[in-house]
């Protein structure tokens, strides 16, 4: 009875006209008069008037299955429209939509919704539009959804913000954004009233699509139209934008949230203290810390955890640990893997002391250690030169049930052929098949690494082609160690050999391959070789390193070429290869050999506004081949900027100097 009040339709029992404008429902009177009536109000005098205010509906319905029957029993054709028009059904809006809630077949549906658009005194209603458009974007049919919206338009109806929203939900689900993203601009065009919530559904829209720049857009437009964000779209909306660390805009957004009184959730904190850390913007990252605190927002585990992190990369690690005190205070439960962060940031920058205590805090605290954490102790200490410590470890690990795993032998591989301890090297590798503990690639390279240091180049040799190749562990790091320790003595023809069999072996040789060949022919005066290396790698498609054009530059300047030297300078810079500081500091050299004193300072200029730092070498050169040029003046400006940056003279050079500067101030006295 209220959804044909809803949709005007005339009751034909009693001829009446029940409206959404009515005051007062039927309903409501039918209680009114029960009520004045009391007890005396005949039970058979109620049921005529319940049967009277049902029959209606009833009929509906009944309507509805009938046209319902006709259209499942065959496909649409004019007989279908002939057998619909022989059962004489009075159609309202009512009675089409519940048709067309029933269909599943959008063809279908369309055609029962034409035929009712042209049946006399018919016009569809929000309703009808509303069912007509969910069945066609369900079965994602965008032709018969055109030509619905067409039909919608020629006829001047307006449509409710209803509509708009369920072809917007339709055409995310189908991936259709750019159309979601007209309709939504055709919806506020439209004039019909938009809400909070349309917005908030909208940008979430443009976040999960990443479609950023329209986001921003849509952001600024509403809040400009007085609408405003939600928590959840504000958290998710700065998740986004972190992702591609656009912080202007995120900083905008905790500016607005702070107006009106929004505080985003966890997660969107955690992913902008993250991208915090990652920029080095530590300061920042603790401001934000004490805001969320204040603004009611508790930080979890996760939240120190990233920060801890990032002071580790930043090697703060003093604070790394004032933090970690302050998430012990605030009452947090830690494990291995919040631990973790901090005993690894530790030892991988040679604070492997401090890692231990942390590393016997947990163990005070009950909490199980597990092998990555052994790992990284143990690593530490090999590192720091305290092998026995590293092996106390492994000893302590193996008593507490943790037994070492591929990366501890690793470890414990690299610090044997680091010190050329090459039995003890061969006996781990023994005890590791022993133990079940397949040696990989990394194993071997490291017993590779430690035959060549020990000068044993032809087991070397032996073992890469005869073990190594057979077991198919054989890769360009392998040969790259091998073909580096023939070229350190100048054997390059064993070394060329070698680089000859990669590509027999179907192994490519790589940037470090080319650049190791050119530095060992270089050395043996063979430039032309060198170079031709260089084309050959330029014609194998190998993008050449840094590293490449750094050997090229500085080699070419030894031997004086020094225009041969720029020319590979400017063609990495061609390349969009960025120099280093090794680029600049050989050209530069090299110009101040050359006596070339002005070019070597508007290098210098270059690299300082390239971003390129100098470094303690860079000064030192500048200032000895100033000296070597009589720039007296000049060298003491350049020595002004090295200490300021904090490095040092040598002595010799700084002798130099200042008797320099003495005695061109004896010859102007006498002058």
């Amino acid at each position: 009875m209220f959804l044909a009040g809803r949709c005007n339709v005339h009751l034909p029992a009693t001829g009446r006209c029940f409206s959404c404008f009515v005051s007062t429902s039927p309903i409501s009177l039918f209680n009114a008069r029960v009520a004045s009536a009391g007890r005396g109000f005949a039970s058979k005098s109620r049921n005529k008037l319940s049967a009277l205010l049902k029959s209606p509906m009833h009929a509906f319905l009944e309507s509805s299955c009938r046209l319902r029957r006709v259209l499942e029993s065959s496909k649409w054709s004019e007989s279908t429209e002939m057998e619909l028009q022989s059962l004489s059904i009075e159609l309202n809006t009512y009675i089409a939509n519940q048709v067309l809630k029933s269909l599943s077949d959008s063809y279908m549906a369309y055609r029962f919704y034409l035929w009712a658009e042209s049946q006399p005194g018919f016009q569809h209603d929000h309703f009808t539009i509303k069912t007509m458009i969910s069945l066609v974007l369900k079965d994602q049919n965008f032709g018969i959804f055109s030509e619905v919206l067409r039909g919608i338009r020629f006829k001047g109806h307006s449509l409710h913000r209803s509509i708009y929203r369920i072809t917007i939900s339709g055409c995310v689900r189908s991936g259709h954004i750019k159309f979601a993203i007209r309709t939504f601009e055709a919806m506020i065009a439209s004039g019909c009233r938009v809400f909070d919530v349309d917005f908030n559904r909208f940008m979430g829209v443009l976040v999960r699509n990443n479609c950023f720049d329209l986001a921003e857009k849509y952001y600024y437009r509403m809040i400009s139209e007085g609408f405003s964000l939600n928590s959840f779209t504000y958290s998710r909306l700065i998740c986004g934008l972190c992702r591609v660390n656009n912080l202007l805009f995120v900083e905008k957004l905790w500016r607005d949230m702070d107006k009106i009184g929004c505080v985003p959730d966890i997660w969107a904190y955690n992913i902008y203290l993250n991208c915090l850390c990652k920029q080095n913007k530590m300061e920042d990252s603790l401001d934000v810390l004490q805001s969320m605190i204040q603004k009611g927002r508790e930080p979890d585990v996760v939240t120190y955890t990233t920060i801890i992190n990032g002071f580790c990369n930043a090697r703060h690690f003093s604070a790394a640990l004032e933090v970690w005190d302050e998430m012990l205070k605030r009452g947090f439960k830690v494990d291995v893997v919040n631990c973790s962060t901090l005993v690894c940031g530790l030892c991988s920058n040679g604070k492997v002391d401090e890692a231990y205590e942390l590393m016997l805090e947990m163990i005070k605290m009950n909490i199980e250690l597990n092998t990555q954490l052994y790992n990284a102790i143990i690593g530490g200490f090999c590192r720091a030169g305290q092998f026995d410590k590293a092996q106390v470890i492994v000893s302590f690990m193996q008593r507490n049930g943790c037994n070492p795993d591929l990366v501890t032998c690793n470890i414990l591989l690299n610090h044997y052929c680091d010190r050329l301890m090459l039995n003890e090297a061969g006996n781990l590798m023994k005890r590791m098949e022993m133990s079940g503990i397949s040696p990989d690639r990394r194993s071997y390279n490291q017993l590779l690494k430690g035959l060549c240091k020990a000068n044993r180049l032809d087991k070397a040799y032996a073992f890469i082609t005869n073990y190594m190749e057979v077991k198919g562990l054989c890769d360009a790091v392998s040969c790259n160690t091998v073909i580096n320790a023939f070229c350190k003595v100048g054997k390059m023809g064993t070394a060329t050999k070698l680089f000859e069999e990669m590509g027999h072996k179907g192994i490519y040789a790589d940037a470090i391959t080319y650049s190791t060949l050119i530095d060992g022919f270089f050395k043996i005066g063979d430039a032309v070789r060198a170079q031709e290396l260089y084309h050959q790698m330029l014609k194998a498609r190998v993008v050449p390193a840094v590293s490449v054009y750094n050997v090229m530059v500085h080699h070419l300047c030894k031997v004086g070429d020094i225009e041969g030297a720029r020319r590979y300078f400017l063609g990495m810079i061609e390349k969009r290869i960025s120099p280093d500081i090794v680029s600049y500091c050989s050209l530069i050299n090299g110009l101040l050999k050359g006596s070339r004193i002005n070019e070597a300072m508007k290098l210098y200029d270059d690299m300082c506004k390239n971003g390129v730092t100098p470094d303690e070498v860079t000064y030192k050169l500048l200032i000895e081949g100033l000296l070597k040029g009589g720039k007296f003046i000049l060298a003491c400006r350049i020595w002004d900027q090295m200490m300021e940056k904090g490095f040092t003279l040598d002595r010799a050079i700084s002798e130099r100097l200042i008797a320099a500067i003495k005695s061109k101030d004896t010859n102007r006295e006498e002058g």
